[in-house]
């Protein structure tokens, strides 16, 4: 067990209690976070960059999660949509992201008390607090919180709220290509050949990869699970390759162990490795990425490997190096983050992946989310940084415990309620879900 000190951990009671929380992102955690409050009498509002709700999700849709539908639904959720006829899909059967998103999130955000409380085409870009900046400290936590909008015509409005609960997840901002982790040189000359994590190969984006040689960049399950596709692709498209380059000796983000408690997460450890054994994906191990540029007729990626310097030529890349979170937003508050995954200070040594997996995780709450700034809370896969041992059922947990402290329930809040399960219920690394 990892022990943290919490006493230096914020119990004070909230204030501005008349005016509504504003929650960022409408996903899963977002929309528990709603649910949540409506059961608690709290108004909110919810800002959504998109045009749907959980537009994130919908991108990966094509994905199945190794997780069972019996741990992506989030209790005060489900209590509320049994309460209009709404019945758990199999419990033990994974969905894809289009099915949660379909029989889940769609019917939760359908709700009486949520449906009009949905903003869509509203992106968020900055917090601050009300007439202050972040270097003002007299009166600071009783001030209300600001949360600055954008329309997508390019309208700009200002609103006062209670708290911010931030669930806007982490993948639509990912790692660089690059291995320092700065913007990749040349990238502007070959961005229209890169793609984000998990493209749907086999479906939407199918034009994109048939016969020609793709690169897919990244050693955790995203990856993984794009490279298994285009090895498919490949079997029935002539001209198409894989190529799956990490930088380490071998993919062992993945898994293919048998004491694996997500028969989902092994096979597809199983069938990655086998498909580079067999030869369908050549891979490119110890490949550090430091350039790219087009040649005229491909992409020529620049990385060290042995020591020295080499080209390899492909003709997309994919952009499966994992995910960060943009804390632009919060340049006028003061948050307490880790200086190595970016979570929030207390979280990071429950959540530091070179500790734990998914299923080591301890459940938490408001406690170990809480920043100087009262009021702000990063949940979901965005609380974890740059951590890709997001469990959704935790996320729920958080924002329980998140909503009760918003409400000065200070001992429901402290609390913790969430028993785990024993394999653990991990998400990939791309959507930040399950």
């Amino acid at each position: 067990m990892t022990l943290i000190d919490l006493t230096a951990a914020p119990v004070a009671r909230p204030v501005n209690a008349h005016l509504p929380v504003a929650i960022i992102g409408a996903g899963p955690v977002g929309l528990a976070a709603a649910a949540h409050l409506l059961g608690r009498g709290i108004d909110f509002v919810v800002l959504e960059s998109g045009s749907q709700v959980a537009a994130s999700v919908r991108s990966w849709g094509h994905t199945r999660l190794f997780s069972p539908w019996k741990h992506l639904v989030d209790p005060a959720a489900q209590a509320l949509l049994e309460a209009t006829g709404w019945t758990l899909p199999s419990p033990d059967r994974a969905p894809t992201g289009a099915e949660l998103v379909e029989l889940y999130l769609e019917p939760l955000a359908a709700l009486d008390g949520i449906a009009s409380r949905i903003r869509f085409g509203l992106a968020v870009t900055d917090v601050t607090r009300e007439g202050m900046d972040r270097t003002r400290t007299a009166g600071r936590n009783a001030a209300p919180l600001v949360v600055r909008t954008r329309s997508a015509s390019g309208e700009v409005e200002d609103r006062a709220f209670r708290a911010v609960i931030d669930a806007s997840g982490t993948y639509l901002s990912s790692n660089s290509l690059a291995s320092n982790g700065l913007t990749l040189p040349g990238l502007a000359e070959v961005t229209d050949r890169v793609l984000p994590a998990l493209p749907d190969v086999l479906g939407r984006d199918r034009a994109v990869f048939a016969g020609r040689h793709t690169t897919v960049v990244g050693a955790g399950h995203s990856a993984a699970n794009t490279v298994l596709a285009l090895a498919s692709l490949a079997r029935d498209v002539p001209g198409t390759r894989v190529t799956w380059a990490i930088r380490s000796a071998s993919p062992d983000r993945v898994t293919d162990a048998e004491t694996d408690g997500l028969p989902g997460r092994a096979s597809l450890g199983v069938r990655a490795r086998r498909a580079v054994a067999d030869g369908r994906v050549t891979l490119l191990d110890g490949f550090e990425t430091v350039g790219a540029r087009w040649d005229g007729a491909a992409i020529a990626l620049t990385g060290r490997r042995g020591g020295g310097l080499t080209t390899h030529r492909t003709d997309v890349l994919v952009n499966a190096t994992g995910f960060r979170p943009d804390l632009s937003l919060y340049r006028e508050i003061r948050l307490d983050l880790d200086d190595v995954v970016e979570a929030p200070r207390r979280l990071a040594p429950l959540i530091d992946p070179n500790l734990h997996s998914c299923g080591t995780v301890e459940p938490h709450g408001y406690r170990e989310l809480a920043h100087p700034d009262q009021g702000v809370f990063l949940v979901g896969m965005k609380s974890y940084g740059r951590a890709p041992t997001f469990l959704l059922k935790t996320g729920y947990e958080q924002v329980r415990s998140v909503v009760a402290w918003i409400a000065g329930d200070i001992a429901s809040a402290q609390a913790i309620e969430l028993v785990l399960p024993a394999t653990g219920v991990c998400s990939t690394d791309g959507g930040g879900c399950c």
